[in-house]
């Protein structure tokens, strides 16, 4: 795993983040030292996704990266259940190629290159997974993506979603983010790459509340919505088709 000093050196111009080349060879090491308790919510997602999946459906990852839910969710799911990954970044796509043929997935599967803020085919969907992606799809966008996504799922299956949040109150919002930038330097990063990657993601990355993320659900064709994980500002949320 190649160690991520992306933003270790000091820029004179930062570009808004991207997820291709250079973020894809690192982008491991980046999740696992930049999202808390990053395999307990994978091996969370794994938990719920096998009381959902149904042999004979389809499982969707979107913005699959590196496919490391697929690698987590092959041993444990029925053998029929197709996975379906779609990410935005070729580059992603290649390195998620290489993981499954390393584990010797041997199930059907397929690995889509395209933009979420488009529409996109779901078909025959038991599980949905959308881990720390959401955010990345522009506002106006979104209730469009979850509704497209609600309508190619089977009655009830579930959508799980990963994601920063705010807080309604912003004092307990930048003491939420002050803990989570804590977090970061505990796993080594400088307190120059934390802010220069906080402003590569700054028109990038952009958080509802917790109440805006169920209301989007509710109002796209989800009948319940609940929380299955939070750590100040992330959370992990389900929604029932």
């Amino acid at each position: 795993m190649a160690h991520d000093y992306l933003f270790s050196e000091k820029r004179d111009q930062i570009r808004d983040f991207d997820f291709g080349k250079d973020t894809a060879v690192v982008f491991d090491d980046m999740l696992d030292r930049s999202v808390p308790f990053y395999s307990e919510v994978q091996r969370m997602i794994g938990e719920i996704a096998s009381d959902y999946a149904v042999d004979g459906t389809q499982l969707y990852d979107l913005g699959c990266s590196t496919c490391n839910a697929f690698v987590k969710l092959d041993p444990i799911l029925p053998p029929n259940v197709r996975f379906v990954g779609i990410d935005f970044s070729n580059e992603m796509l290649d390195r998620a190629r290489e993981k499954i043929n390393q584990h010797g997935i041997k199930r059907d599967y397929q690995l889509i290159c395209a933009d979420l803020n488009e529409d996109i085919e779901i078909t025959n969907a038991s599980v949905v997974i959308i881990n720390l992606t959401l955010q990345f799809i522009r506002p106006v966008r979104r209730h469009r993506v979850i509704s497209n996504i609600a309508r190619g799922m089977t009655p009830g299956s579930c959508l799980l979603v990963v994601e920063k949040v705010l807080s309604k109150d912003p004092k307990i919002n930048r003491s939420f983010i002050k803990y989570y930038y804590d977090f970061k330097q505990r796993n080594g990063y400088s307190q120059l790459e934390i802010a220069q990657k906080r402003e590569a993601l700054e028109n990038v990355l952009i958080p509802y509340r917790l109440e805006e993320d169920f209301e989007l659900f509710l109002s796209s064709g989800f009948s319940f919505c609940d929380l299955f994980f939070k750590w100040y500002n992330f959370c992990g949320m389900i929604a029932i088709k």
